[in-house]
């Protein structure tokens, strides 16, 4: 110390030195990875604060299928993170993006492998488990690459199944056999899963009649007290809805069900399926998610009027098709569902059909809709007559969302007209909606 000089007083220290561990926690989570390893060099206290569980209990790791100098060092990374801080986990994400060729699916299984042994090794929190996309029906995964990845998911699920309340394997397309030896793992040594949360969309592989497999539905039997399932229509059986009823009943509250043109879908499921589910689950919402599947013949297959339909998405993307009517489904079948319909999503190509009324009718008869979302070709009015319909209190919505096409590249006409009509009832839409209006040129 020079000799003119003063010692530093603890008022004049920076107030980092004195920053409670509650606050100097919270700073640490808003940084990156590289950001806490230098800001842990700073002193012993944050070094200290560096190994805090709460700042490793969640992840998301994403790997790139196309990896710049950016991503080349994110398989590292990931192990580095696990070997590290994976004891602390309790919810992981996972997400390998379009792998296009077999050198990174190489790389991703070899590093899955000795991530999945880290943490199996070291880890008794993890209670959320995410891995998506993985797309394991696509040429850049050799036999041998897909086959040891699904051998490492299911030791590991084998340890640690008993500790998971949710599971999501979305998109990994599989074969039945493969896909039931993974679910089978989660109820080893036990008979029974105690999974609570499962979503297997696009699991097994398209083009594949799962419904009509024994091995799924004597699978799907091990798991009880499921409160949440996210699956494909191409599953749905009457064994599978007894299974439901008879292992899940006190507990199930969502179903979340998608159908995709290439999944078959043709199967007959029975109403008194449905009505035995849903007299022993009474509080089950049934959501489904529909894509370029839009005939009246076999949307009515489908829907059936014993199920508590809490929201329907309608999806045909830009596919257009003259001889298809969307008319008999909003006039004679979603209506049967008025009661219980509480979102609505439509995206469809009506170029052929006005439907403006129809949605309209739609809208109004159900009471208890809230959210309703639609990109379809439609006059600028039916906008302002739904918000005066708002205003008159005879619709409950929260939430408006509308792109409306048009077969011109010019939208002046129609962006003059929906200010105007924003104008008009600006207090009600600040006030009541989340509300978001485009005139879109559709050419």
């Amino acid at each position: 110390m020079d000799e003119g000089s003063e010692p530093i007083q603890p008022e004049d220290q920076s107030f980092w030195a004195i920053l409670p561990d509650v606050c100097l926690r919270r700073v640490f989570w808003w940084l990156g990875d590289r950001d806490r390893s230098r800001a842990a060099l700073v002193c012993r206290k944050w070094n200290q604060m560096m190994y805090s569980a709460d700042l490793w209990r969640y992840r998301t790791i994403i790997f790139s299928g196309r990896p710049t100098r950016v991503h080349a060092s994110e398989f590292d990374s990931a192990l580095w993170y696990m070997k590290k801080f994976g004891r602390y986990l309790e919810r992981l994400e996972i997400k390998f993006l379009n792998p296009y060729n077999a050198v990174l699916t190489k790389k991703f299984q070899v590093t899955m492998r000795s991530l999945l042994s880290c943490l199996g090794r070291s880890n008794n929190r993890l209670k959320f488990l995410s891995i998506q996309y993985l797309e394991l029906d696509r040429l850049v995964w050799r036999n041998s690459i897909r086959n040891s990845l699904i051998k490492s998911l299911t030791f590991f699920l084998k340890k640690m199944g008993k500790h998971l309340t949710y599971l999501s394997l979305k998109g990994a397309r599989l074969t039945v056999e493969q896909g039931c030896q993974v679910l089978n793992s989660l109820s080893y040594l036990r008979n029974k899963s105690t999974t609570s949360e499962l979503n297997i969309e696009d699991y097994f592989s398209h083009y594949l009649a799962v419904y009509s497999s024994l091995q799924f539905n004597n699978t799907m039997a091990s798991f009880c007290n499921l409160v949440s399932l996210t699956i494909n229509y191409n599953c749905i059986s009457d064994e599978l809805l007894e299974n439901l009823a008879e292992n899940s009943a006190g507990t199930l509250q969502t179903m979340n069900i998608k159908c995709h043109i290439h999944d078959p879908h043709t199967q007959v499921v029975w109403g008194m399926s449905w009505t035995k589910l849903v007299k022993q689950a009474r509080n089950l919402n049934v959501n489904f998610f529909f894509e370029r599947i839009m005939r009246y013949e076999r949307l009515v297959r489908i829907l059936l009027q014993e199920i508590p339909v809490r929201s329907i998405s309608l999806r045909s993307c830009y596919f257009s098709d003259p001889d298809w009517s969307m008319r008999p489904t909003l006039m004679d079948l979603l209506p049967t569902f008025r009661n219980t319909l509480q979102k609505l999503t439509f995206e469809f190509n009506n170029n052929h059909e006005s439907l403006d009324d129809e949605l309209y009718l739609l809208i109004i008869s159900c009471r208890k809709l809230f959210y309703f979302k639609i990109w379809a070709f439609l006059d600028v009015k039916f906008v302002e007559r739904i918000l005066k319909s708002q205003e008159e209190g005879q619709c409950n919505l929260r939430t408006l969302k509308v792109r409306i096409y048009t077969n011109r590249y010019e939208t002046n006409e129609e962006d003059r007209t929906l200010r105007q009509v924003y104008r008009r009832y600006r207090r009600l839409i600040d006030s009541e909606l989340n509300y978001f209006v485009i005139a879109y040129p559709m050419i």
